[in-house]
């Protein structure tokens, strides 16, 4: 019988908060504006740089907009097993409800590409939804 090596393992967990900017928003105009703050954690075995960012926004008549680029807020950040890094970012919607999702390009401490997935998760103004 041949003994498998044990592969590295990537676990990024990704988790968002998200508020609704009133101060910044104008509902007459269609322009609602949400800030969501992300936390990036390796509970993986290998340390791992963000390169890049994809994110899906929807908002509530279907409309969807891509966004890619390199890292995020300026950075890319490279995260050791067991830490952490928190960004604070913020998107537009012509509709108080919407949603986000996408996918962090990472690349890991031998060279190896792989994706962090980021779960849909709602921006909404509150009393929007019920």
């Amino acid at each position: 019988m041949k003994k498998m090596e044990k592969e590295t393992k990537h676990h990024i967990e990704v988790e968002v908060e998200t508020r609704y900017i009133e101060s910044q928003s104008l509902p007459k105009e269609q322009r609602f504006v949400f800030s969501y703050t992300v936390t990036i954690r390796n509970d993986g075995e290998s340390s791992a740089r963000l390169m890049n960012r994809h994110w899906i926004i929807t908002d509530a008549n279907g409309k969807t907009q891509e966004v890619r680029g390199e890292g995020v807020v300026g950075e890319q950040p490279q995260l050791n097993p067991g830490e952490t890094f928190r960004y604070t970012s913020g998107t537009v919607l012509d509709t108080p409800v919407g949603s986000m999702q996408g996918s962090y390009d990472m690349i890991d401490a031998h060279g190896n590409h792989f994706d962090a997935l980021i779960p849909a998760f709602s921006l909404a103004r509150p009393g929007s939804l019920h």
